[in-house]
């Protein structure tokens, strides 16, 4: 069997924790802030982790 190949969108967008979970940055932080809330945009900074649904996918898709 050939070795699998990372998908590097997702390799660069979602990291593995230490107990297999997956995190993720929130979306709306990139531009048009201004019209954004301090507290929206402080919240928007932290990590998220990956819903339930979505980890077999993404965890495929990096290769884990």
């Amino acid at each position: 069997m050939p070795k699998l190949k990372t998908r590097k969108g997702a390799s660069e967008r979602f990291k593995l924790t230490a107990s297999g979970k997956l995190k993720r940055n929130h979306a709306n932080h990139g531009h048009i802030l201004t019209k954004k809330t301090r507290k929206l945009k402080r919240n928007l900074t932290q990590t998220a982790i990956v819903a339930k649904a979505d980890v077999p996918r993404i965890k495929k898709m990096m290769g884990v």
